[in-house]
């Protein structure tokens, strides 16, 4: 959990530097850096001793769709929304978390669908006032939000929670899967190459940024997190950055919110612990 909650708190500044400092940069050029940083931050730790080939494949295409898909139809969709817009769109992961998962285990638990639709009506009361209208954003947004869904479920089955290996010694492998997906529109793409010559220092130490903390390091302790949690309780935890980056965006970003909107806040965060304490299994009778 404190993993989850950490690399939430990290990702909470992301969407507004993406759309302030980033306007105009190509994002299959802005994915395949910050992946390329990524797997460079953890190539030092690289094992593959106890892997074997094909567990080592399996991870690499779990990073090109958690990562690479992910971040090519993410960061497209800024083209058509603003920062603010962007996260409301993403509040719809955790669902996609539960119902993969429990597709996948060929059964269906109530509990965890019913924990990530409050967290999705959690989220949805914090930045109702945000929603885009632009159906090409919105639907980049979704197809980013499956494949981190699909990646993280993914990843959870092919290193169990009791499996005997050191995540940071292993995730180099899906870092490279999503570099070498995203190499491949950046390859195909002459304004790529025009927009790494043309990249200004803010834009680079930007990037520099996003590749290292948010991405490599955030997505790390999110796939940590999600190892050492349930699934329905990693579900919901998708949205606990929503509030965070709303707040950031709005505070840092964007106009500031009225004080209406607090009361909101408020009530968002109580229900998030709410579908959190029904993900778990817990009442306060039994807590």
């Amino acid at each position: 959990m404190i993993a989850l909650l950490a690399a939430s708190l990290i990702w909470a500044f992301s969407f507004g530097l993406i759309k302030t400092q980033l306007a105009g940069v190509p994002p299959d050029l802005v994915a395949l850096l910050r992946l390329a940083l990524s797997a460079l931050l953890f190539a030092p730790f690289f094992r593959t001793a106890r892997l074997g080939p094909r567990l080592l494949g399996l991870l690499v295409c779990c990073g090109a769709v958690q990562f690479g898909l992910m971040y090519l139809a993410y960061l497209a969709s800024f083209r058509y929304m603003k920062a603010s817009e962007v996260a409301l769109w993403t509040i719809f992961t955790p669902l996609y978390v539960v119902l993969l998962a429990d597709a996948l285990a060929r059964t269906f638990r109530g509990r965890n669908l019913a924990a990530a639709a409050l967290s999705v009506l959690a989220a949805w009361l914090v930045v109702r006032g945000s929603a885009g209208q632009d159906l090409a954003g919105i639907g980049l947004v979704q197809v980013s939000n499956l494949c981190f869904a699909a990646g993280q479920v993914w990843y959870r089955r092919l290193i169990p929670p009791r499996a005997d290996i050191r995540d940071h010694e292993i995730f180099a492998a899906l870092y490279l899967g999503g570099t070498l997906l995203a190499a491949l529109p950046a390859g195909l793409n002459p304004e790529a190459l025009t927009g790494l010559t043309a990249l200004t220092s803010t834009q680079l130490a930007t990037i520099l940024y996003l590749g290292l903390i948010p991405s490599g390091l955030g997505f790390f302790l999110w796939n940590v997190g999600v190892r050492r949690t349930t699934e329905g309780t990693a579900g919901v935890m998708n949205n606990a950055k929503v509030p965070l980056a709303i707040l950031v965006s709005w505070g840092i970003f964007e106009a500031l919110p009225a004080l209406e909107n607090l009361a909101r806040t408020l009530v968002a965060v109580a229900l998030l612990i709410g579908a959190l304490r029904l993900a778990e299994g817990r009442s306060p009778r039994n807590s």
